[in-house]
């Protein structure tokens, strides 16, 4: 039963349901990226990247001095399916435009992300 309750304390907060919901649509992103998607600080980016990471909801890798972020793969099935729900749980109009920071293609703004990206 902790881990269940672990679980729903790490989706308790707002910021921490979109950063999952970025992974989910995004698979893989660095700790800058969720600051421009998601218009917040290294820090707070970084403090609630620490809790999903300490409730086994994501794991890290690191890139040099870059953190990068996933879904853990081995989430029990429920968890995962919970996880892959949240874009539209969330709805879509909410999540749009943090997905829209981080559209391809704008190779200035990736060279700038790359650049500006905090350990």
């Amino acid at each position: 039963m902790r881990d269940v309750a672990g679980l729903f304390k790490a989706l308790a907060d707002e910021t921490r349901l979109e950063m999952l919901a970025l992974l989910v649509q995004r698979e893989e992103l660095c700790v800058c990226r969720f600051e421009e998607a998601l218009d917040i600080t290294q820090s707070k980016a970084s403090r609630h990247l620490r809790y999903l990471l300490n409730a086994g909801l994501v794991s890290d890798r690191r890139d040099g001095v870059w953190v990068h972020y996933r879904i853990a793969s081995d989430l029990p099935t429920e968890q995962a399916e919970l996880l892959r729900a949240l874009p539209l749980i969330l709805g879509e109009g909410r999540m749009e435009q943090a997905v829209q920071r981080l559209a391809p293609g704008d190779e200035s703004r990736e060279k700038q992300a790359a650049e500006t990206c905090a350990p």
